[in-house]
């Protein structure tokens, strides 16, 4: 019935114009146990119609929160008037270069919805399992977040579809006290694409992992503070994957390369030692579905894989399709808009640094002075590849072995040149799928990459 809704009004395209209509639901559900106690209980949702227009170099877009014949009607109207009107003030008088166009695309997944009390019970599950076990804590958490996204596209020259993106995702946040008595805390997410079978119907998994996460807070309990200054470290998976999004990914975003990042004069130019390569996947990686594989971007460009760092080199950016004609190449897809109400932006998809060939004890034995950095919290990054990062968990390397875990410190540094003194790169990848970038407008992402054994600054206590 939605499609027939959109599929059926795309004879209102103006001949000579681009156009997109979208229609869009997103999904919310929210569960949080604070020490048993439930103190969050939220299920949203919100669905309308949104229609861009392209005309001579000028975008109209419109909006409508109502799903029906009358509201498409009505904001293809709007959003072609729109163009029409800044099109005037444009002499550029550009149309988009064509798209290759195929087969009606769909997800492979769809969204299921779950009542409420299944959410609630399976958090009670996981928190009964903590609190019985692990003693000592001082305060539990455990959050279960659902956020999903179903987007039906009709489009006048690209491709058109109905997809689907189910996540979902549980943290555990668990806080005791250190040897000075003062409180100290570890949380791990678990998430995936799918819903709660496809990810947690069977616990056992989640309780080893969470049987991990207790044993490295109770050696952060004991922990120490890092040295300052710079230093050899390895990088786990998470704090790799985390600065291929931020501190690399954002840069070659090609609208904010136009907007001046740093990337710009770095296009075929060395920015990482030879044992780096980038790419942002679109919906498969290494064999398997990737974790949160998008198949069509909102403007109906079919989604394929952007390769960014190959071997060191900056090799491209990621576009919509201004960006795309503007450097004369193709579009892989990249333009998503969050709601229905959100113009789409260029954006990441599934963001790695690709593995390398060394075996994670080998550059643990490597480093004589350093730190193995496992978790990052909260931090930034600008155009300019300059980054600042909490490390949440971590331990000391003393002569090719694990010391003690280390207290919340901080990294910092330009990431082309930290990617430069990158020497040695694990042979697997973990991926984190559980993230939600903030550029603009919150859109959900997926992260990883090997372990990686470079430089990097630690500020210490």
């Amino acid at each position: 019935m939605l499609e027939d809704i959109l599929q059926k009004h795309k004879a209102l395209f103006e001949t000579g114009m681009t156009s997109v209509l979208r229609g869009q639901e997103n999904r919310r559900r929210l569960i949080v146990l604070q020490n048993g106690n439930l103190v969050k209980n939220e299920r949203s949702s919100e669905k309308g119609i949104c229609a861009r227009v392209h005309l001579n170099g000028s975008y109209g877009f419109a909006s409508n929160a109502e799903y029906s014949d009358d509201a498409a009607i009505k904001t293809i109207k709007a959003a072609t008037e729109n163009a029409k009107y800044l099109a005037k003030y444009n002499k550029e008088n550009k149309a988009f270069s064509q798209v290759s166009a195929g087969d009606y695309i769909r997800s492979k997944r769809m969204i299921i919805d779950f009542e409420q009390k299944r959410l609630i019970d399976l958090c009670k599950e996981i928190d009964a399992y903590i609190e019985k076990t692990y003693t000592d804590l001082v305060s539990r958490m455990v959050v279960y977040r659902e956020d999903t996204m179903e987007k039906i596209i009709v489009t006048s020259d690209a491709n058109d579809g109905h997809v689907a993106y189910p996540r979902c995702t549980i943290y555990v946040m668990m806080t005791k006290l250190s040897k000075d008595n003062n409180p100290v805390e570890r949380t791990k997410s678990f998430s995936g694409c799918g819903n709660i079978e496809d990810n947690f119907s069977n616990l056992s998994e989640v309780f080893e992992k969470i049987d991990k996460q207790y044993k490295e807070l109770t050696d952060k309990a004991e922990g120490v503070y890092a040295d300052a200054g710079v230093k050899q470290v390895i990088l786990h998976p998470d704090v790799a994957g985390m600065i291929a999004h931020e501190a690399v990914g954002h840069t070659v975003e090609a609208d904010l390369v136009l907007g001046g990042s740093v990337a710009g004069p770095y296009l075929g130019k060395r920015v990482a030692s030879d044992l780096v390569s980038i790419v942002d996947y679109a919906n498969v990686a290494f064999g398997k579905e990737a974790p949160l594989p998008v198949y069509i971007d909102d403007e109906g460009v079919e989604a394929r894989d952007a390769v960014l760092v190959e071997n060191g080199i900056l090799k491209g950016y990621m576009h919509d399709r201004e960006s795309a004609d503007h450097f004369g190449v193709s579009a892989c897809g990249n333009a998503r808009g969050y709601a229905f109400s959100d113009e789409p932006l260029i954006r990441m998809r599934n963001t790695t640094v690709l593995p390398g060939k060394d075996k994670l004890e080998d550059m643990i034995a490597a480093v004589d002075d350093g730190y193995y950095l496992i978790a990052s919290g909260n931090g930034q990054a600008d155009l300019t590849g300059e980054f600042m990062f909490g490390v949440t968990m971590g331990y000391e390397i003393k002569n090719g072995k694990l010391g003690k875990a280390i207290l919340d410190t901080t990294v910092s540094g330009v990431a082309f040149d930290m990617l430069k003194t990158v020497d040695m790169v694990s042979d697997s990848v973990t991926w984190s799928a559980g993230g939600t970038c903030g550029k603009k407008q919150m859109m959900p992402v997926s992260m990883g990459g090997p372990a990686i054994k470079c430089e990097i600054m630690i500020g210490g206590r």
